[in-house]
């Protein structure tokens, strides 16, 4: 689960993290009165979407008096934000970050994430901070620097002085961003979160040090041991089909292909969508049932699927262990009655039940359309939601 900036400066600041003074408003009046709260003088007005690259898409501004602030907030609100995160259709801006304007002398990167290679957390920095940071990776990867975490032993101090260093830090700025990353490195922990990404970390013109910006992504299977934080979930910040599938526990991520793909596991989801583009499609969705679904969460997930409108043809492929072949049979059937789907239909199932759930497709008198093996099912799919010559 990903929360907007200002709401992850908020967390970040419980754990003694030092950000700038702001406010977050919904309306440019409102703007207006926070710029006067911070001194009238000059604030930065910021576009709160779940995005990267806000400033080249024209969504944050620096701006010199509450007037200002007003006029920028106005312009701001209501737009459709396109940046390279945001895709070409944009994330429109329903709330704005006021915040004090700061002088700044140095801007740096700093994230902590979980590496899979290592099975560790990584504390990573860089001294090229306010820019991409996998532009950074890509071209000049020796600029980045890493620590990894134990994670019995934790951050320890000569890591954090070992990357204070690593990003040209002299004096008391080498303790100051020592606290900085073990106050992190506890609210990454605290929070149960998968990433928080600074960017910039930034020197200001007295020498101190400040989280300019915030990035939070929270692991969604720890939720269910922080209430306080399911609260900050923007559901408009994210895909409509995403959200309505999230209700039935169904894992679904939206594509931009035309084969829609239904799956149980999320190894046999991936294959699935690699078969497909070798079989000249491209896939629509990612779309897991998981191993224990039952015929009312097929039928679920047939829906969401189906209320894609770049959908053309249906290829299901399961693997009957702990779902059942006949289960997903019944699911399928029922979804395809109730919702009068005209698309093209191609299954493959092995498994617990295998005979019994073809069968129920063949008696069902729908036009379902079906194969023995992967490649088969994904070549018969493709060719069956082409368009006609």
């Amino acid at each position: 689960m990903k929360i907007h900036e200002y709401q992850g400066k908020a967390i970040l600041a419980t754990y003694g993290v030092p950000v700038p003074q702001g406010e977050v408003v919904f309306d440019a009046a409102s703007a207006r009165e926070a710029a006067k709260r911070l001194g009238g003088g000059v604030v930065v007005v910021k576009a709160q979407i779940h995005a990267g690259g806000r400033g080249k898409g024209g969504g944050v501004k620096v701006v010199k008096n509450a007037d200002e602030a007003e006029e920028a907030a106005r312009k701001m609100l209501g737009m459709k934000l396109v940046t390279y995160q945001t895709g070409p259709d944009g994330q429109v801006v329903t709330r704005v970050l006021v915040e004090q304007g700061l002088q700044i002398k140095k801007e740096m990167y700093l994230a902590i994430l979980i590496d899979r290679s290592s099975e560790r957390a990584v504390l990573m920095v860089s001294q090229e901070g306010g820019v991409e940071i996998e532009k950074v990776a890509a071209e000049t990867p020796e600029k980045i620097h890493k620590v990894f975490i134990h994670p019995a032993a934790g951050l320890s101090g000569f890591q954090t002085r070992q990357l204070a260093f690593a990003l040209g830090l002299e004096g008391p700025q080498i303790a100051a961003a020592g606290k900085i990353m073990s106050a992190i490195w506890d609210a990454f922990k605290g929070t149960d979160a998968s990433l928080v990404e600074i960017n910039p970390l930034i020197v200001t013109g007295d020498g101190a040090l400040l989280a300019l910006d915030a990035k939070i992504t929270f692991d969604d299977n720890a939720l269910y041991r922080h209430a306080e934080l399911k609260d900050l979930r923007d559901q408009a910040e994210e895909d409509p089909l995403e959200v309505e599938a999230s209700k039935y526990a169904l894992n679904y991520i939206k594509l931009d292909g035309t084969i829609g793909c239904m799956v149980n596991g999320a190894g046999l989801a991936m294959a699935t969508m690699d078969i497909i583009k070798l079989a000249g499609g491209s896939p629509a969705n990612f779309l897991d049932v998981g191993g224990g679904a039952n015929a009312e969460q097929i039928k679920n997930a047939f829906r969401i699927l189906m209320s894609d409108t770049s959908v053309k043809a249906v290829f299901i492929n399961i693997f009957g262990g702990i779902l059942r072949c006949d289960i997903l049979a019944e699911g399928v059937i029922a979804a395809v009655k109730d919702l009068g789907v005209r698309v093209p239909i191609v299954i493959r199932m092995e498994g617990t039940n295998v005979e019994k759930g073809k069968q129920m497709l063949r008696d069902s008198g729908l036009n379902f359309t079906t194969a023995d093996t992967m490649s088969e099912g994904a070549d018969r799919v493709v060719a069956l939601g082409a368009p006609a010559a």
